[in-house]
């Protein structure tokens, strides 16, 4: 039995080209989860306003009908203006858009997802800092998925220290470290930072900074190991600097 879609609020995640005239569109509901949407003829002349409501980030409603693994794009509408983005703001929304959709499965209803998504979309529209506002996103992404885990508490059930040092086991959570060798402490993060995440209060610079290579590698497991497409980018970026 098919189903329709009808007036459904949702973010576009992703936009490409298919055949001659067409496109195929990820996008993220809150009712539904990520659908995936056939949008047909929309690159002749007189749909510059449909293909325009297709953009990443871009916040539409649409109707459609599904009776496969692709729904029938019948009707959408843009419902505000993307962001504009350049630089690293650009980089993070490709980014999130990525991780979601390599992370969140087709037609599964992730309603706390989507309200992080949207949180998400108006740090960059008003130009919070992008460190901070990653990290929260990547937790409540993670919590969402159903394989986040107190941030308050190390995995042996005592509360965090905010002086020491911890590694994200997918697992298990924050497990301490009891050695004291530098190398291996400079690539955790501190308890501090944790509390923080926990709490939704930025922490200090050092401390937020402490965050991401945990952070990294515990979305990394649950990406299977496989990286992603941003991460080169941003790598890309940080070599050419001066």
């Amino acid at each position: 039995m098919p189903i329709r879609f009808d007036d459904e609020p949702a973010y576009v995640l992703h936009a490409r080209a298919w055949r001659e005239t067409s496109l195929l569109v990820e996008v993220l509901t809150r009712e539904h989860g990520r659908i995936g949407l056939l949008a047909r003829g929309v690159h002749s002349p007189r749909n510059q306003a449909l293909r325009a409501a297709l953009q990443p980030l871009q916040w539409i409603r649409f109707d459609a009908v599904l009776g496969g693994e692709l729904a029938q794009l019948r009707r959408v509408e843009s419902q505000d203006a993307a962001p504009r983005l350049s630089g690293e703001a650009m980089l993070a929304g490709f980014y999130i858009n990525e991780l979601v959709l390599r992370l969140a499965p087709r037609q599964d209803p992730l309603p706390e997802l989507y309200d992080a998504y949207s949180t998400m979309r108006g740090c960059l529209r008003e130009g919070r800092p992008l460190a901070w506002s990653l990290r929260c996103f990547e937790r409540d992404l993670l919590d969402a998925l159903g394989v986040g885990f107190d941030w308050m508490h190390a995995a042996d059930g005592q509360p965090l220290d905010p002086a020491a040092r911890y590694r994200l086991d997918p697992q298990e959570g924050p497990v301490r470290l009891l050695s004291e060798r530098g190398g291996e402490r400079r690539r955790l993060a501190t308890g501090a930072a944790l509390l923080a995440l926990g709490e939704g209060c930025a922490p200090a610079a050092e401390d937020l900074a402490s965050l991401r290579l945990q952070m990294r590698a515990l979305l990394l497991h649950h990406l299977g190991g496989r990286g992603l497409k941003s991460w080169e980018m941003l790598g890309d970026l940080n070599i050419r600097r001066p």
